[in-house]
């Protein structure tokens, strides 16, 4: 098994959301993923339900990766939980004890999470009866892209918005001037390694993940993908291209340095259904049960002026990329370039509506 290289463990040290409850914290700019993890809630209750069919362990043990911060961390869980303990009032049990994991890398605001605990305690309390068996919960700081739990010790592992993230940005991208990830001016060979860095991180998760879940677990990740095979069209890159003018535009007034620019690529990379079913049967670790799609707005709350849904889209994109941004640039750019990136991406907008595609997935340990 590939393991992270050391440049990958120093680089994922810069890539955590922004903490905090501020203006640009991700607690307060999250509405998007709250939105999937709302429309995953069907699948994710079929899915759990099967996992379950045949018996409730006395602990059932969950982890969320790539958890992040604000109530968000907590509300996919809430669910998980409420449905078991649906489960095993039905089959007249007793109800399991829960062990909850929520991961994320070490920079990860976790405090944020433990001071959100006391509200949510009492609200599962509230929400379920007396019946419902003691909750532990624990932060575990730590890239998923190594180990993080012991061998066959989870029932069920759910992550939302957090697997597209790569490890890294891909190495051979000398070429990718202009560009901060994949785009219509993008040579084959930067495709090429973005392909390739995805094909060695999403084999490399499944393969950790089967080591630490339970023979016939289950996994369901939710993804930003897209629905195209061509990964420089527009559904994919637009959001991307947007931020990269706003730098090129800094750069014509000697804002920031040629080579700054020319060696940042964003680490992420959004996966067609093909390519998310070609590695998932080479690894070999899993059954692939289930993947569903669908689109949502890059805008979570659908504003009708576009100048305010431009606003919201680049205050979301800030609280995701600040601290790399941050790393790579410079603290002092960052106001001016979102003030920019709004201004591009109202432009955009006026002309057509962005869009996400996303794709969960249901897998079951081998």
């Amino acid at each position: 098994m590939l393991l992270p290289t050391r440049e990958a463990m120093v680089f994922l040290k810069i890539l955590p959301m922004n903490g905090g409850n501020g203006k640009s914290s991700y607690a307060n700019n999250s509405l998007l993923q709250k939105k999937m993890i709302l429309e995953v809630r069907p699948f994710l209750e079929v899915s759990i339900k099967d996992a379950f069919s045949s018996g409730i362990p006395s602990c059932v043990k969950l982890a969320d990766l790539g958890c992040s911060s604000g109530p968000n961390a907590l509300s996919a869980i809430s669910e998980i939980i409420h449905t078991i303990h649906g489960m095993s009032k039905r089959m007249n049990c007793k109800s399991p004890e829960f062990q909850v994991f929520l991961n994320d890398l070490p920079g990860n605001d976790f405090n944020n999470i433990f001071s959100l605990l006391p509200d949510f305690n009492e609200k599962l309390t509230k929400e379920e009866d007396d019946t419902l068996g003691h909750c532990f919960i624990t932060g575990v700081p730590g890239s998923f892209y190594s180990r993080i739990f012991p061998s066959r010790s989870l029932d069920f592992v759910h992550s939302s918005c957090s697997v597209h993230w790569l490890s890294q940005a891909p190495a051979g991208l000398e070429k990718n001037k202009g560009h901060i990830y994949i785009a219509n001016g993008s040579p084959p060979t930067v495709i090429q390694a973005y392909t390739n860095q995805f094909q060695r991180d999403f084999s490399l998760f499944l393969g950790l993940r089967s080591e630490e879940i339970k023979l016939a677990g289950r996994m369901v990740i939710t993804i930003i993908g897209r629905s195209m095979e061509d990964p420089s069209g527009g559904e994919c890159c637009d959001l991307w291209e947007l931020l990269a003018e706003s730098l090129t535009d800094m750069l014509a007034e000697g804002l920031i340095e040629e080579a700054d620019l020319n060696s940042f690529n964003i680490p992420i990379y959004y996966p067609s259904e093909g390519e998310v079913r070609a590695v998932v049967q080479e690894e070999g670790s899993f059954n692939l049960d289930k993947i569903e799609s669908f689109e949502a707005n890059w805008d979570p709350f659908d504003d009708s002026d576009k100048y305010r849904e431009a606003q919201n889209v680049a205050n979301y994109v800030r609280s995701i990329t600040e601290p790399t941004l941050k790393s790579h640039f410079g603290g002092a750019v960052i106001g001016n370039l979102f003030g920019r990136y709004a201004d591009h991406l109202a432009k955009h907008l006026l002309m057509e509506k962005g869009k996400y595609f996303f794709m969960v997935i249901s897998l079951t340990k081998k």
